[in-house]
Order: C-alpha cells, then structure tokens, then sequence
C-alpha cells in the first residue's frame, strides 16, 4: 500500500508527523469493451466535432459551457489560480462528534505515524475518544485545498473528506410536512417492528452477490477454455520510504499552545467588555438628552 500524502497534523505548536494512505478500494471487476467478432479492445478516439479530426491528448484543453456563452480556460489558465501546496494538516477545530451529518462524509483515508516516538499520535487519539470531539481539518490533496474531519476509527486516526455546504441540496417534497395523524397504537406497533429486526451491525455477514457470481462466471470461461491468451507484465511502485520528522518537546508544546489560546481568550474577553461599556454610555446619554 503505498502512501498518497505525506505531512502533519498542526495544531498549537503540536506536530503530529503522518503518512496518508487510501481506507478503501473498489472490489468490482474490471471489465473492458471490446470488438465482440475478434475480441480487440476498443478505443476511444478524441474527435473535434468541429473539423472532425482526432486530437492528441496534449491539445485537449478544459471549457466551461452554460448554454449560451463557452469559455475555454488554458493549462495557463489553471496555474496561475492560487494553489495551497502546504504539507500541513491544519486543525480549524474541535467539535462534538455527533454535530457531523453522515452526508457530508466523502472519502476516507487512514494515517499512519512516522515519527521514532508516536506519542504526539498517541495522544491526539486518546483525546478526541475521551472527550469524543472530531477535528475540522483542512488540507491540500493534489493542490486542490479540502476540507475534511479528523477522527478516531479503532487503533488508528483517520480522516474524511467533507462536502462543502453548498453542495447539500435543500429540497423540500412533498409530503414530508404533511399533518396526517399517527395513533399511537399506529406507533407502538411500528416500534415493535424495528424491535424485531435490531441486533448489532456486522458488515462482515453482507456480501456483493452481483460481483461475486460475475467472477465465477470469469473463472468458468477461464477453465471451459472459452478465453483470449494475452500477456500482462505488472508493475508496482516502490514503497515511499521518506523519514520521518523530528521529535517535538511535546508537553512544551501543549504546554505554549494552551497559554496562547488562554492569552487570545482572555483579550478577545476584554476586548468584548470594552464594548459592551462603550455601549452603555451611548445609550445613558441619549436617556439623558
């Protein structure tokens, strides 16, 4: 398993040294079209529709099209927009786990530890399962900046990209606000239903039927004969094998980041009640005139 990003969770003056690697993978078969009379892969050709000509890879350029304007945006074009190329994974904060909203959630990807001494990793785990907060991280995957929830999932840490807010559709059938009353007999049986079917998740005990007959159907036209010979060569990238960080004071580090953030709260306090007099006299005058 190879590693797809390679940084550190920051927070405070906390450095907590990570490798990221992809939580999951497709188990569906590859399958690929082909000329059904003689087996030959099929091809896909880039052809401009506008002179009909089949286009190298390298003068394909993006475009954004709304119907009545198009415009055609450069490889230039995508450089020059501000990229964030930090190896930080910066936490934005520390939140109830139960405020994150399952549709949000998109990719997940596990983090592994790279420093001599994973204590800072450690740590940072065993917090957030006491007190049972999620991280709000953000984070650079290939130059595209996301955000994404830190969290605990057994031993490891791992995080989830997120989908940004305005991503969620706000949509309201029909139905969904109807007065339509429910008896309570109407309740106690429903309950009764969903008793019936409870017991503990076990994801172990699903499996994909589709895939699964569809690779004994392979193997049976693989075995009968019935099959093209081709000759594969497989290759596998080396394992990334960059060292690790350097090992932090931690508990001066907790200790600097926990009187930064008192020091911050304590002027932001100060700088509030400031305002609040201010405020105050403002208004006594006016009673006065």
């Amino acid at each position: 398993m190879r590693a797809i990003w390679t940084g550190s969770i920051a927070f405070g003056l906390v450095n907590v040294p990570v490798k990221l690697y992809s939580a999951t993978e497709d188990h569906d078969v590859r399958m690929h079209q082909v000329h059904a009379k003689d087996g030959g892969r099929i091809r896909n050709q880039h052809r401009c529709q506008e002179c009909g000509k089949v286009i190298d890879f390298d003068d394909i350029v993006k475009a954004y099209d709304d119907g009545d304007h198009r415009v055609v945006l450069t490889h230039e074009d995508f450089e020059a927009l501000p990229a964030d190329d930090s190896s930080d994974l910066d936490v934005l904060q520390f939140v109830p786990s139960d405020q994150i909203d399952p549709i949000m959630l998109e990719k997940a990807y596990f983090l592994e530890p790279t420093s001599k001494t994973p204590k800072a990793y450690l740590l940072l785990r065993q917090t957030l399962k006491d007190t049972d907060r999620t991280a709000i991280v953000k984070l650079t995957l290939r130059t595209r900046t996301r955000l994404a929830v830190l969290r605990v999932c057994g031993k490891l840490l791992m995080i989830q990209t997120l989908r940004w807010a305005d991503e969620i559709r706000d949509v309201n059938f029909k139905g969904v606000d109807s007065r339509a009353k429910i008896s309570k007999k109407e309740l106690e049986m429903s309950a009764e239903l969903v008793d019936s079917y409870s017991e503990d998740f076990t994801p172990e005990e699903f499996t994909d039927d589709y895939q699964e007959e569809l690779r004994k159907l392979i193997d049976a036209k693989i075995e009968s004969g019935d099959s093209l010979d081709l000759e594969k060569t497989f290759s596998e990238d080396d394992e990334d094998d960059e060292s690790s960080g350097d090992v932090v004071d931690l508990m001066e580090a907790l200790r600097k980041s926990v009187d930064s953030s008192r020091k911050s709260t304590g002027k932001s306090r100060k700088t509030t009640g400031k305002n609040r007099k201010t405020t105050g006299k403002k208004t006594s005058k006016k009673r006065t005139g």
